[in-house]
């Protein structure tokens, strides 16, 4: 309509093409004024009438174009949180995201949290299933799957554990009006998380569904329920006396911390004591002195990296009894790998020797200037930077062999606008079950063996 408007405006202005119409007009109505009425009326029903249709027009189209989205949703059941992702897209031989594609919430604690009150967790997700309707159609909700994955918090609790948290979060999706099979929530491996991460980095780099050789690898940390989990292993550890530095003085054995900053006392919870009286707790946290020491700390990371090397069935394992392919190509690290640099300010490329720089000054540091120089940091986040700046040089040059200045392995959370998320991988994986896009057959052939049925 208002195209309409504006060529009759510009019309207006030309007076050699409008002049004849004035003048046929006025003559008309000078010859029978009592048929101008008649005449007029019928003019602006015709008017009434071609402006109906152009709106019915567009209307079609719009509705057209609208209807031609289709969505889905994934529930991503994380340790620290659960996050909806809903996706609206049009299939075809590529995806496409309209402007509004891609949404997401996110609700805290994590399904994990519940392990002592499996109801509360389906009422976490009713929350993610409200925002999902939110930006759904409702003539669509039948049609549109919606699937729980969880991640590694889940995976760390008792199989039965698992099982009735997953049933509370069931009947909720059963409930949702979404289309929704009891197989579809479930926990899912840290190798599909993997899987699901390469996909969207490889979509996002436009080399999905080419030539494999040309596709870029993924080497990811895990999010922050992996991190935590190795952390805590390395606790464990210098509880049970395993790992940490032997230090023998006048009147007992000393536990030195080198991935802990100097001057940061443990307290019995957050070293995680076994149960015993709190004298015992006392005396044996006076047995633990935190002495920050990069080159220390990489050692110890390495020594849990290497944990079941003993038990290598292979030729060689670069890490404990895993063996692990020569790496070849381009790889991009995810995860963990980008949010630590990003804390040290690191750029994406040839980051590592870096990272041990900015690692050794970090952990050599006083923990109470570290607190004052980091004030809008979380406190329990800021204390694992050491150990995990010591994690990943361990993990990448010591167990891997990529060098120090390699450029092969870039640092990033998104490529372009897309960001890296597993769960966007996910969703390409099970669109990509559902179509063929781009031809992708040999993706679906080399993960037909996945958990998309």
């Amino acid at each position: 309509m208002r195209r309409s408007s504006a060529r009759t405006r510009a019309g207006s202005n030309r007076n050699d093409e409008m002049d004849p119409i004035k003048t046929r007009s006025t003559n008309l109505f000078a010859r029978n004024p009592k048929s101008a009425p008649s005449r007029s009326l019928s003019s602006v029903l015709l008017l009434i009438l071609g402006l109906s249709f152009l709106f019915l027009l567009s209307y079609c189209a719009f509705s057209h174009s609208e209807s031609s989205f289709r969505y889905r949703i994934i529930v991503d059941g994380g340790s620290t949180g659960t996050r909806v992702h809903v996706f609206k897209y049009r299939s075809g031989r590529a995806l496409h995201f309209g402007k509004e594609g891609l949404a997401s919430m996110r609700v805290n604690p994590g399904l994990s949290a519940f392990s002592e009150d499996p109801v509360g967790a389906g009422g976490s997700v009713s929350k993610l299933v409200e925002f999902a309707k939110g930006r759904i159609p409702r003539v669509c909700w039948g049609e549109t799957e919606i699937r729980l994955m969880a991640t590694a918090g889940l995976r760390m609790l008792d199989s039965e554990v698992q099982e009735r948290i997953l049933e509370s979060c069931r009947k909720v999706l059963r409930n949702s009006g979404f289309k929704f099979m009891d197989h579809w929530a479930s926990v899912i491996t840290g190798s599909d998380e993997g899987v699901y991460a390469w996909i969207v980095a490889n979509y996002a780099l436009g080399t999905l569904g080419g030539d494999p050789l040309d596709t870029t690898g993924i080497v990811e940390l895990g999010g922050a329920s992996a991190q935590n989990a190795a952390h805590d292993s390395w606790k464990e550890g210098l509880v049970s006396g395993k790992f940490g530095l032997a230090s023998q003085s006048l009147q007992e054995r000393l536990r030195i911390d080198p991935c802990t900053p100097t001057g940061y006392s443990y307290s019995a919870e957050s070293l995680k004591l076994p149960p015993s009286s709190e004298s015992e707790k006392v005396r044996y946290l006076s047995t633990v002195q935190t002495m920050g020491n990069f080159s220390a700390c990489r050692s110890a990371a390495l020594m849990l990296l290497q944990k079941g090397k003993e038990s290598c069935s292979h030729q060689h394992c670069d890490m404990g009894s895993t063996f692990i392919p020569y790496l070849r190509g381009n790889f991009l690290a995810t995860e963990n790998f980008y949010h630590t640099s990003k804390f040290f300010g690191l750029r994406p490329k040839a980051y590592l020797s870096k990272l041990i720089t900015a690692g050794q000054e970090f952990c050599g540091e006083d923990w109470l200037r570290l607190k004052e120089k980091y004030v809008s940091h979380n406190e329990e986040d800021l204390l694992r930077y050491c150990f995990s700046s010591a994690y990943i040089v361990a993990l990448l040059h010591d167990s891997l062999g990529i060098a120090l200045d390699d450029e092969r392995v870039k640092v990033a959370n998104q490529v372009g606008s897309i960001p890296l998320d597993w769960a966007l991988g996910a969703f390409i994986l099970q669109t990509t079950a559902d179509a063929d896009i781009q031809n992708h057959n040999w993706i679906a052939t080399i993960f037909s063996g996945g958990n998309l049925s």
